[in-house]
């Protein structure tokens, strides 16, 4: 597992080693994978790239999965060992272009070498909820044409390769995920929210999740976890949506349960839905 932060890779690691799988975390420098479970690490740099591919072919690794939060790392051409300096016109040019040309940069890259690289959802399908409402709470008509519109905003930012998420409330866009990600944009408009809804006494507003259509799904799919739960309540939105297919939700009992506490909903919006 190629792992960053966040909770994603210990709980891919939990189902896969129940289900008596092996797994070895590599991790970059600067961008430490939490290791609760004291799994074997291979750590790693950009710039030593075939000292990694060495090191995953010794633990006798075939397939690769990527999971958790990197960041784009800085790289010292000066410590380039062979195999990174033959790929370093592709790896560098694709590193200076937006997120969607670096990762499929990156799995070529690694599929280059012989790896088979799976998805997250692929090896834990209860990652991918279903269709639904999974809450108490239900979207009203306006949380609906809310999502709709949010949806849209969300497509639209994929031609210019930026972000997977927005919060739309009265048809009006109050955010838009950019770099900073989810946490921070939640934290922006649990400041300015009340101020920007037209009508104090409309529809509050939904937080809206979905991948960038033609987007690699093997890597990058979003995540919802209770830490959003609690964002998106702080925030004074309604609700959760997240499309189909296209968002993990980490412990997702524990999600709901927390989203009822709340009196948020969660929905679960099929792609293309028009409600």
């Amino acid at each position: 597992m190629i792992a960053g932060r966040g909770v994603l890779p210990v709980h891919l690691a939990r189902t896969l080693r129940a289900r008596g799988r092996e797994v070895i975390l590599a991790e970059m420098e600067g961008f430490p994978a939490d290791n609760p479970d004291g799994l074997d690490l291979i750590p790693f740099r950009v710039e030593k790239l075939g000292a990694l591919f060495k090191a995953l072919r010794k633990a006798g690794v075939q397939d690769l999965v990527f999971a958790g939060v990197v960041g784009r790392p800085r790289i010292d051409a000066r410590k380039f060992d062979l195999k990174t300096m033959a790929l370093a016109p592709k790896f560098v040019s694709a590193i200076k272009g937006g997120d969607d040309g670096l990762l499929r940069t990156v799995l070529g890259i690694f599929e280059g070498e012989g790896f088979t690289i799976r998805a997250a959802h692929d090896l834990a399908p209860d990652l991918l909820p279903e269709p639904g409402v999974l809450t108490a709470a239900q979207p009203s008509d306006r949380d609906r044409k809310d999502a709709a519109r949010a949806a849209r905003i969300v497509s639209v930012m994929a031609a210019v390769d930026v972000g997977q998420g927005a919060v739309v409330a009265q048809g009006q866009a109050l955010a838009i995920e950019a770099a900073p990600g989810t946490d921070r944009m939640l934290a922006h408009v649990a400041q300015i929210a009340d101020a920007c809804r037209p009508s104090p006494d409309g529809a509050r507003g939904v937080l809206f999740k979905g991948p960038k259509p033609g987007q690699d799904r093997r890597i990058d799919l979003p995540v919802i976890g209770v830490d959003t739960v609690a964002r998106v309540a702080e925030a004074g939105l309604a609700g959760i949506v997240v499309e189909a297919e296209g968002v993990m939700v980490l412990d997702r009992d524990e999600v709901v349960r927390r989203a009822d506490a709340a009196g948020l909903f969660l929905w679960v919006r099929p792609a293309g839905d028009s409600r």
